[in-house]
C-alpha cells in the first residue's frame, strides 16, 4: 500500500508543477489559454486521489510513523477548496477596485474597456489557481521525500 501512495503521491507532485508552472507562464505573460484550466482541474483530481490514497491507509489499519503523512496528503484537498474561494471573489475585486458594481456597468464600457477588465479578472484567477497547484506540488513531494511517514 506504501509503494501505491508514494506513486500517486509522485504523480501528483509533477502534475501540480507542470501545472503551477504553466499558470505562472501564463500569468507572466497576461495569457488566458481555455485549455490551463483542464490542467488546474487534472492537478485538482490528483489532490483528491491522493487524499483518498490517505483514506485508504487509515483503512487498512497502516500506522504512519509521523502525522506529517497525513498533513501533507490531506492538506491539498484543503488548498484546492480554498483556491476556487479565492478565484470565486476575484471578479469582485477587481470590479470593486475599478469602481464598478456589476456586469451592467461593465457593459457601459467600451469593447476595449470591456476586455481590459475580463483580462484582468483571468490573470487573477489563473494567478491564484498557479499559486494552490505549486503549493499542491510541494506537499505532494513532501510526501514522497518523507517517504510517506510509511
Amino acid at each position: 500500500m506504501s509503494s501505491v501512495v508514494l506513486v500517486i503521491a509522485l504523480v501528483v507532485g509533477v502534475v501540480a508543477l507542470a501545472s503551477g508552472a504553466w499558470g505562472a507562464w501564463l500569468w507572466w505573460r497576461f495569457d488566458a489559454r481555455g485549455s490551463y484550466w483542464i490542467a488546474v482541474r487534472v492537478t485538482q483530481t490528483g489532490a483528491l486521489a491522493l487524499a483518498l490514497a490517505a483514506g485508504a491507509v487509515w483503512v487498512s489499519g497502516a500506522d504512519p510513523t509521523s502525522w506529517l503523512f497525513w498533513l501533507y496528503s490531506l492538506m491539498p484537498v484543503a488548498i484546492s477548496l480554498v483556491a476556487e474561494q479565492l478565484r470565486l471573489i476575484a471578479a469582485e475585486q477587481v470590479l470593486e477596485r475599478r469602481g464598478l458594481d456589476g456586469a451592467a456597468d461593465v457593459a457601459l464600457l467600451d469593447e476595449a474597456g470591456q476586455r481590459g477588465v475580463v483580462r484582468e479578472i483571468v490573470r487573477r484567477e489563473i494567478g491564484v489557481m498557479a499559486t494552490s497547484a505549486l503549493v499542491i506540488a510541494f506537499l505532494a513531494l513532501r510526501v514522497t521525500v518523507e517517504r510517506g511517514g510509511l
